[in-house]
Parts: C-alpha cells; structure tokens; sequence
C-alpha cells in the first residue's frame, strides 16, 4: 500500500511539473520561473540591459572627463601666449614639410619624422625622445620614426632640412601642408605612422594591396613579396629560362619572374637546402641582405659610411655573419633604423615595415 501512495505521488509530481513547465513562465499557469527561463531569457536580456547601461554610463563620464581636460588644456594654453594660428590634431596627422618649411608645435603635442631630414630648434622649455628617453637639444637632427614630445611650458620649431614628411599629434602650426588620404585600404589611416610609406610605395605600383581595400600593413612580409617589389624597382626587366629553385617552379604564382631575375643577378641565392621558400617571412637580416646586393646590382655603393649607427644597437652580436657587412651598410645610410630600440635580426618584418625601408632607400640612395 505504501509503494502504492508513494507511486501515485510521484506520478503527480511529473503531471505537474510537465504541466507547469508547458506553460508560459511567470504566468498563472506556472507561478515558478523555470531554470530554461532564467538562463535562456531573463539573463540574457539583463546582461543585454546592464551592458548598454554601464556603456552610456561611462561613455558619458568619459566625454565629460575629455571636454574637462580640453577646457583645462586650451586654458593652460592660452595663459602661455593663446592658440591663435594653431591647429588640433587629435590623431597623428600627416604633413608635408619641402625643405626650409617648419611645424611649431607646443606643449603636450608631439612630432614623428617620417621621411627626409628635419631638425629641431627649442624656443623655450624640454622636448623629450620619448622613443629613447632622452632631452632633445636644440638644433638636433631628427631620426626618422621616433617621437618628440614638447614636455611643460615648452613651444619647439621643427624644421625640414631636405623634403619631409611628418606626423603630428596636438596642437600645431606649419608653413607645410596637411596630407589627405588617397588611399583605398580600409586598414591604412592618415593618422598611421605608416601612412605616407604605404602611400609612396603604392604610388609608385611597387606594392600592391591583399585586396582591393586591405594593405594588410601589420602581415609579416615574405620572401616572395621583397623580390617581387625589388623587381619592380628595376623596372619589372624580362626573364628567361626556368627557375633554378623546385619550390619557385610554379609559372602562375606572382613572384615566379621576380625569383629568377633575383637569382641570375646574384640578389638572392636560396636556402642550403637548394630552395627559396618564397611563403617564408623574410627576417630583417635576410632584407638588409638582399636589398643590400641589389644596390649593389643597381651601380649604388654598399661601403658602410661608419658604424656608429651599428655599434649602437646592443644585440648587433646577434647578427648572423652573411648579413653583418649589409646591416652596417642599411643602418648607416639611414634604411634600417631598429625597433623598439634593437636591430632584431631574426624577428620578422612587416609589410608596413618594409615599406618604411623601401622608402628610405628609394629617397636616401636612389634619390627618387
């Protein structure tokens, strides 16, 4: 009899539950919120409400905090002498500076050379190298791709000593002009310490996109993508013959005709193990190389000017010996200036990079 009851019970139990749970959740048919809800619906959706309401929160107070900090910024700007002729640029902006044209900047702006050659005169206050630390002295040359930061009560007269291109961050005024973007990749912006590189490489059809929007400027550069620019360089000259390399053998693929000149001028010799590896990510030695023996191909001298440069770089002990000569030779003439610091000759480089280096080559030994 007790088997019975307990039986029954059960079962009623079940009728309920299915009943209930068939129900919609909340409603008098099922006064129990079920777990299904709760996980499938309501959390969801309260998820969904606290997210956009933590968003209009703090994208408010950090507008608010923005327009406190500007107001308080103009203000302290003004007391030094006032904003009138300057410019904001709220994103590294791209000028173009002919030689003897100049950018003054002022204090919190910051100024990035690009391309060419440019010095700077401290009209008052501390500009900062704030890629290496370090005060910079008026009437100091510029490196390229380094940052100059105009520090406290600080106004600063950059000025082009040969055709440049910079990139300024803040408050500005130039004799030179502000660069618009031509350029149909989604991924390049004007405010992009690469932008004027790309923008020269492409102007010059010796780079093109990975898409008819991308440039993919991040994408480590391979083996077959640098011959193929240098080939380019020359002028795209006729091949013949086949290439000498089994994994360079496909004629479809676009650095076929480009492997084989390289290879018959003695611009790039291949793997030990007979190969060329043309998908390979060229490491910034083997670029130093090879671009190396192309100026040399080309009729330009690869005698290193001095290894100041060089001998500045605290892991050049690392440079493998086939491309020590070349490395002297990119880092002296100004085509290879290190990153973050270092010469990184096994790290990779990217296509933005390369487009930096083929750049300074072009202007700094071609003179194009």
């Amino acid at each position: 009899m007790k088997r019975f009851v307990a039986g029954a019970l059960v079962f009623m139990l079940l009728l309920f539950m299915t009943t209930a749970y068939g129900a919609a959740p909340g409603s008098s048919a099922d006064p129990l919120i079920s777990l299904s809800y709760i996980n499938n619906t309501f959390l969801p959706a309260t998820e969904s409400e606290a997210k956009t309401l933590a968003a209009n929160a703090i994208g408010g107070l950090y507008d608010d905090a923005g327009k406190t900090l500007k107001s308080a910024y103009d203000g302290y700007l003004a007391q030094l002498g006032g904003l009138s002729g300057y410019k904001l640029a709220a994103a590294f902006t791209p000028i173009s500076l002919p030689a003897g044209a100049t950018a003054t900047l002022v204090t919190g702006s910051t100024l990035m050379l690009t391309s060419g050659a440019a010095s700077v005169t401290v009209k008052s206050g501390t500009v900062i190298n704030i890629s290496t630390g370090a005060e910079v002295k008026s009437g100091a040359a510029l490196a390229l791709s380094q940052k100059y930061f105009c520090a406290e009560d600080t106004t600063a007269v950059f000025t082009a000593t040969a055709a440049a291109v910079a990139q300024v961050d803040g408050y500005y005024t130039t004799t030179g002009s502000v660069i618009a973007s031509s350029l149909p990749f989604l991924d390049v912006g004007s405010g992009d310490w690469y932008f004027s590189a790309v923008s020269y490489v492409t102007g010059k059809s010796l780079f093109t996109g990975t898409s008819q929007i991308t440039f993919s400027p991040e994408t480590s550069m391979t083996r077959g993508m640098f011959v193929t620019v240098l080939h380019r360089l020359a002028g795209k000259p006729a091949v013949s013959g086949a290439s000498v390399f089994a994994d360079a053998a496909d004629t479809t693929q676009y650095y076929y005709n480009a492997v084989i000149w390289a290879n018959a001028k003695s611009i790039v010799t291949g793997y030990s193990d007979g190969k060329f590896h043309p998908d390979d990510a060229i490491t910034r030695e083997q670029m130093a190389a090879i671009i190396c023996r192309y100026a040399a191909f080309a009729g330009y001298g690869t005698t290193p000017a001095g290894t100041g440069a060089y001998d500045g770089f605290p892991d050049k002990g690392s440079v493998s010996d086939y491309a020590a000569d070349a490395m002297k030779w990119a880092t002296g003439a100004g085509l290879i200036n290190g990153a973050d610091g270092r010469l990184a000759p096994q790290s990779t480089a990217s296509r933005a990079q390369v487009a930096q280096i083929v750049l300074n080559f072009c202007q700094k030994i071609m003179g194009l």
